[in-house]
C-alpha cells in the first residue's frame, strides 16, 4: 500500500514538473525514481489521479492533473450517484454487499470506484447488487467509516 501511495505522489510531482507526452516517457521517469511499474498499472494510476491530456500549444498533448476544484466537483457527482442508487450496505470479514434499486448497481459501483477508496480492491456489479472486495486487514466497519468521510449523510 505504501509503495502505491508513494508512487502516486511521484506521478503527481513528475506531471507538475515536466511536459510529459506519453506513458512511455512517464514510465521512464518513474523507473529513474526507482519504481518498477507496468504500463497497465500506470494506466490505472493515471485514471485514479484523474490525469488528462491538454494541448501543449504546438502540435501535441501533455499530461495534466485535474484542479482541486474539478476533483471536488467530480466527487460531488459520484456521491450523488451513489446516494441516488443504493438501498443498503452489509459486510463480512472481506466483502461488502451494497443493495441498489433495480438497474442502479452499475452507476453506484462506478461512483464507488471513482471515489478511489484505498480500502477496496475492486467491485463487481449486477443489476441490483454490488460486491466490493476489501483489502487485507480492512474490516467492514473501517470501510463504512471511510465511506462516510466521502458521504457524510450516508445511512447504512
Amino acid at each position: 500500500m505504501k509503495e502505491r501511495t508513494t508512487r502516486l505522489k511521484s506521478i503527481r510531482k513528475l506531471i507538475k514538473n515536466n511536459r510529459i507526452k506519453s506513458q512511455e516517457e512517464l514510465l521512464s521517469l518513474l523507473n529513474k525514481e526507482g519504481f518498477e511499474v507496468t504500463q497497465a498499472t500506470l494506466s490505472r494510476d493515471l485514471k485514479l489521479l484523474k490525469v488528462g491530456k491538454v494541448s501543449d500549444g504546438n502540435s501535441g498533448y501533455v499530461y495534466s492533473l485535474a484542479s482541486e476544484e474539478e476533483r471536488s466537483e467530480n466527487e460531488s457527482l459520484f456521491v450523488q450517484d451513489f446516494l441516488r442508487g443504493y438501498v443498503s450496505i452489509e459486510w463480512n470479514e472481506s466483502t461488502v454487499v451494497i443493495k441498489t434499486f433495480g438497474g442502479q448497481a452499475n452507476s453506484v459501483a462506478n461512483a464507488l470506484d471513482n471515489l478511489n477508496m484505498e480500502e477496496i480492491l475492486g467491485t463487481v456489479a449486477g443489476d441490483n447488487c454490488i460486491f466490493a472486495s476489501l483489502r487485507k486487514g480492512i474490516s467492514g466497519e473501517h470501510f463504512i467509516k471511510s465511506l462516510k468521510k466521502h458521504i457524510p449523510n450516508l445511512d447504512d
